[in-house]
């Protein structure tokens, strides 16, 4: 590369949401994914700006605009697509121009649910509740085991995950690539006024510790939702997922929660990660640059 690339990364979260992961001793979702661009682009170098479309007159940095960046990545939120207001209209609005602008999208979660509302599609919550910690048995659909994000990918897979909504109704220009038994809609391409998003409804930016740390700040929710008995059930839980991020090699707790390289190798977990920036975001660069 004749430079390095240039990322956009919209942090979905309120910045009540933030403080709350914070407070708990987890990543903000922009900084996870500002590591993991990074982390997977050729070479370990590239330029991140964060930006926070849920704030109050949030905007890009001075000078820029969406067309100069080679990439642009969602992150995942604690907010709900299906309910507009002054923290999700603005990213559904923002999701619509980063389409317009035709640069390369991917993102987790929010992210993908974005898109498809932003691209005309729909979302609501999961008549099956919240999915959370691992996605089991995530197989790729026939559009997925030909779509460039997968490639090198297992056809079935678990994955970190953490959500109550999901996605319902696809756009026109719309492909769902992968589905399991609770959550229809886990991976998603859209193409919409000529621009392409690859989206994810699980968290490859996650590694043991933050979804350790996401599940210490989710212990109360987790408790009503039946997920522990009590707290010192879920802090139990949250110390073994600690202790196998610190110690890999402690087979009774990975085998205690079903836990196997799918998430714990970074290459398996990355790789549609790596593939986007392979396959949209390089191609881009090298188009602009000659």
């Amino acid at each position: 590369m004749s430079r390095i690339p240039r990322y956009l990364v919209l942090d979905g979260y309120s910045k009540a949401g933030r403080d709350d992961l914070m407070a708990g001793g987890a990543s903000t979702a922009g900084n996870l994914y500002s590591r993991m661009l990074k982390r997977c682009t050729p070479g370990g170098k590239a330029d991140v700006d964060i930006v926070f479309p849920a704030d109050k007159d949030a905007s890009l940095p001075k000078g820029a605009s969406i067309s100069q960046y080679d990439g642009i990545a969602w992150t995942g939120s604690s907010l709900t697509v299906f309910e507009p207001g002054p923290f999700v209209t603005p990213q559904i609005e923002f999701a619509r121009a980063a389409f317009e602008a035709k640069v390369p999208s991917f993102g987790s979660c929010w992210a993908a649910q974005i898109a498809v509302v932003a691209a005309g599609g729909t979302c609501a919550r999961n008549p099956k509740g919240r999915e959370m910690f691992l996605a089991r048995k995530i197989g790729l659909t026939t559009d997925g085991r030909a779509h460039p994000l997968y490639r090198d990918k297992k056809g079935v897979f678990d994955a970190w995950i953490s959500h109550d909504d999901e996605i319902t109704h696809l756009p026109s220009g719309a492909q769902i690539l992968a589905s399991n038994d609770f959550t229809h809609v886990q991976a998603v391409s859209v193409t919409y006024k000529g621009g392409d998003f690859w989206g994810l409804q699980y968290h490859p930016e996650y590694d043991l510790h933050e979804m350790a740390r996401l599940c210490y700040c989710r212990r109360e929710k987790m408790i009503k939702l039946g997920f522990f008995k009590d707290m010192d059930a879920a802090d139990s839980f949250v110390n073994d997922l600690e202790a196998l991020h610190q110690d890999p090699s402690r087979k009774d707790i990975s085998w205690r929660y079903g836990v196997d390289e799918d998430v714990m190798n970074e290459d398996i977990r990355l790789r549609e990660v790596r593939n986007w920036i392979e396959q949209q975001v390089l191609p881009r660069m090298n188009g602009a640059a000659g």
